[in-house]
């Protein structure tokens, strides 16, 4: 017999359905309250904390960008230490528990930031984008196809299994 005892709060979590909520100052500033369907289609129970926290940045980052005009792209500093800045150009996770930034710093170094999801702070800046590009680099864009891509990816899975 495998009667699992479990508390209500656990049962909650698990029927949790994501959603998203901000509210801003100035009421020109457009919230972003909507969690897109590549991000519900799998349970929460079913996601790490590293894949539940990527999608999450991921949001975050496209809803950023959106906001820049031609002449900023996006970029992160990181609380807790001398990290810095970098400017985002890439990201990735590592389950159960990692989640990691690609990049380059203010000199132009390649970046790359491995960090636990406990220790996750994020502050997105716009810095001006590099001048030997014409158009900014949206990498907000390229993570949310990434997510779609995974999400037909497990639905195709789901229909041959």
């Amino acid at each position: 017999m495998q009667d699992e005892i479990r508390t209500s709060a656990e049962a909650y979590e698990d029927s949790a359905i994501p959603r998203r909520h901000e509210v801003h100052a100035d009421p020109e500033t457009e919230a972003c309250n909507d969690v897109p369907d590549a991000v519900r289609q799998k349970p929460l129970k079913h996601k790490s904390p590293a894949e539940w926290a990527y999608e999450r940045l991921i949001l975050y980052i496209q809803n950023f960008e959106e906001q820049l005009d031609n002449e900023h792209e996006v970029a992160m500093g990181f609380t807790g230490g001398d990290t810095g800045v970098i400017r985002i150009e890439g990201m990735g996770f590592f389950d159960p528990d990692i989640v990691t930034f690609y990049g380059s710093d203010a000199t132009g170094t390649r970046t790359q930031l491995i960090q636990h999801v406990s220790q996750l702070n994020v502050m997105l800046r716009a810095l001006p984008r590099q001048v030997d590009r014409a158009v900014p680099r949206r990498i907000g864009f390229r993570l949310a196809q990434d997510l779609d891509k995974e999400n037909e990816t497990a639905k195709s899975g789901d229909k041959q299994g």
